[in-house]
């Protein structure tokens, strides 16, 4: 079943389909990229239960439950939302999975070699969206077993001016979007961080502040957009083995959140 909503105030708009944020308008003017525009082709997902190219490691990641067959940044992005509620102001969204059902590749076979995917917990994960003024809050919640490993990352693409001038500031630090190029596939890393702020060119700023999360990264191949990803665990520049050591341990239930603030 496919589900739209919508959720408004006074100056902001939000839309949402199936659970991806498609759409958040402050005083007329877009801040999402555009699904069908150069750049990619959602304009938001999730990571989890593990993020980026686990085919250096055999598509395996190694658990106290057993091995897990996971393409890049997990299987979640392949479960659909169901939605749990809403009103005028906010949004709840869910999906569940089984331990070991077996859920269909979408990569396969043209990018993957790995025709079904699974993993040997159970779990929930919510996606709350609460609009509130000038800013969007986004809330994930993840129930699963006790001692569950697991990354999570969102990644939420921005639509930029398409002068390539936009920079962001970090840290203390500015960086460009020069830089981001640079680290291509591999997505720019800002670590240690749990607040962003994207420099707009055509409209007001974007501050993106997060809980949980405490990383960043980035990446575009085109000046119109630009994905600002909150995560647990940065994984592309190391050759470390997807395996429950270098990931996080679930407590049972596990909150993240990103606010998404209008300057």
């Amino acid at each position: 079943m496919s589900y739209k909503t919508t959720l408004k105030n006074k100056k902001s708009t939000i839309s949402i389909k199936n659970g991806e944020l498609t759409s958040f308008t402050h005083n007329n003017l877009e801040y999402i990229h555009q699904k069908g525009n150069k750049g990619w082709r959602k304009s938001d997902d999730e990571m989890f239960p593990v993020i980026g190219p686990t085919s250096k490691n055999n598509f395996r990641v190694h658990t106290k439950n057993g091995d897990a067959v996971q393409d890049q940044h997990g299987l979640l992005r392949e479960l659909d939302y169901d939605l749990i509620s809403y009103n005028k102001i906010s949004a709840n969204y869910i999906k569940s999975y089984k331990k070991n059902t077996l859920i269909k590749n979408s990569k396969f076979p043209e990018k993957s070699s790995e025709e079904f995917l699974h993993w040997p917990f159970n779990f929930s994960f919510e996606k709350k969206f609460l609009l509130q003024e000038n800013i969007l809050k986004i809330d994930f919640i993840i129930n699963s077993e006790e001692n569950m490993p697991f990354m999570l990352g969102y990644h939420p693409a921005f639509l930029l001016s398409n002068t390539g001038k936009e920079t962001f500031t970090a840290n203390n630090k500015t960086y460009s979007l020069i830089d981001v190029y640079k680290a291509g596939s591999n997505a720019f890393p800002i670590l240690d961080s749990d607040k962003i702020i994207l420099k707009n060119i055509d409209k007001n700023n974007l501050e993106i502040s997060t809980e949980g999360f405490n990383n960043f990264m980035l990446w575009t191949e085109v000046d119109n957009m630009v994905c600002i990803e909150p995560i647990t665990q940065y994984t592309s520049y190391t050759n470390q083995k997807f395996s429950e050591e270098n990931m996080s341990i679930s407590k049972g239930k596990n909150t993240f959140s990103i606010t998404i603030k209008i300057r």
